[in-house]
């Protein structure tokens, strides 16, 4: 048995998506494929635009055999935290290697990169150019330049981010997994428009909040079991969910939160709560937020994970101690008959869910006296709770989900 992994948020799962699979299997020759997937709410700060069952049975349908959900306090995080999150948990599982896209997919390249950050000098040219006042995302380009010559063009590639940040966490966290990389096809990360069979998320994303162009614009970037449940989903109101699905209650809490407590919100930095407390007020809708509080110093994708850890309640002391300990279960969102067999051979450290309960019931999870594994249990039950407010039918509002809801087998 040879196990490979990938790291995804699948919003929605795409022709791409179903082509790194496929040249996964190729260059891996793996017997078995695991997908640690985000749950309802996602690397940039944003809501996933589906339920986390029905991407999940997305992924399974087209590809994948078995989709666990990585924990909310490593979903809703920087580069960093984000990769460190998901190698943790497919070691959990015990995959043999970790496949991901890159827009430069040359592993020596990006291990220089990758050992560059931790290079202990790296700390000190990159205090130097944050000094400087350049954004985060430069300054850590610069520091990388500093110590290897690859240019800001190759470290800021969003998808070169990640493998970076992958590199990192393999070598800190799993030295045992070999690294896989698989050179983007096509289509540019942020690329507004469906142009072709092989199409973007952003782009995706956008079709479907524009009703007029979501039928074949849709159809032809996407496999066709995910344009099936898609339209399901969409027949049922079940999506798409955005940003502004929560902006009432988002402003609602960010004006109602103490100043204190928007300090100790992850991310806030240098004053940075004063300006989000000023922002809440004036701001008429979650946009107008947004516009008031951006800048070089603080991009859009670290506001929205703001907002989101304000929301659900996280602490920067939350977040420290669920990284020193790692993902503490490991959760089944969907599977097929390969991943019962993971499942079935599964002798982890780490409890396997297939029910929430087993864990965490719904009485317990208000309970002040948890356990670090259901704190964080916790805390995905209540990212559900809080997105299915953004479902666009009321009738699909209700709570507790993850407490009635079973992984989707697709047999």
């Amino acid at each position: 048995m040879k196990i490979a992994g990938i790291i995804a948020e699948y919003n929605p799962f795409h022709n791409g998506h179903a082509l790194h699979i496929a040249m996964t299997r190729r260059d891996t020759d793996c017997s078995h494929l695991v997908a640690a997937m985000s749950g309802h709410f996602v690397q940039r700060g944003d809501a996933a635009m589906f339920d986390k069952w029905s991407r999940a049975e997305m992924a399974v349908r087209s590809g994948v055999d078995l989709v666990i959900e990585l924990p909310c306090i490593f979903s809703v995080r920087s580069a960093q935290y984000f990769a460190a999150g998901g190698v943790r948990l497919l070691a959990a599982i015990g995959v043999h290697c970790l496949s991901f896209g890159a827009e430069q997919a040359d592993l020596t390249e990006l291990r220089k990169a990758a050992y560059a950050v931790d290079n202990p000098l790296f700390g000190q040219i990159f205090s130097r150019h944050i000094t400087a006042g350049v954004t985060y995302a430069k300054a850590l380009a610069a520091a990388i330049y500093e110590q290897t010559g690859l240019t800001e063009q190759f470290v800021s590639a969003p998808n070169n981010i990640l493998a970076i940040e992958y590199l990192r966490a393999i070598k800190n966290w799993a030295p045992a997994i070999t690294p896989v990389a698989i050179p983007r096809m096509e289509a540019e990360y942020h690329d507004p428009v469906i142009r072709g069979t092989i199409a973007s998320a952003t782009a995706i994303r956008q079709a479907l909040i524009t009703e007029e162009q979501r039928s074949e614009k849709i159809r032809q970037a996407v496999p066709d079991a995910t344009y099936d449940k898609i339209t399901q989903l969409l027949s049922d109101r079940k999506g798409p969910i955005t940003h502004s699905s929560f902006e009432a209650i988002m402003l609602a809490k960010l004006r109602s939160t103490p100043l204190t407590a928007l300090e100790n919100l992850p991310d806030v930095t240098e004053g940075l709560h004063y300006k989000i407390a000023a922002a809440s007020l004036q701001a008429t809708n979650i946009e107008h937020f947004f516009t008031l509080l951006r800048c070089k110093r603080y991009p859009r994708t670290r506001l929205q994970r703001i907002v989101i850890h304000a929301l659900l309640g996280t602490t920067k002391s939350d977040l420290a101690e669920h990284d020193a300990t790692g993902p503490l279960y490991v959760r089944v969102l969907a599977f097929n008959d390969k991943g019962r067999e993971l499942l079935r051979h599964y002798h982890g450290a780490c409890p396997l869910l297939l029910k929430t309960t087993s864990l965490l019931s719904s009485k317990q999870r208000n309970g002040t006296t948890l356990t670090a594994a259901q704190k964080m249990l916790a805390l995905d039950t209540q990212a559900t709770d809080l997105f299915t407010l953004g479902m666009p039918d009321h009738h699909w509002r209700y709570g507790g989900w993850d407490f009635l809801r079973s992984p989707v087998y697709v047999k």
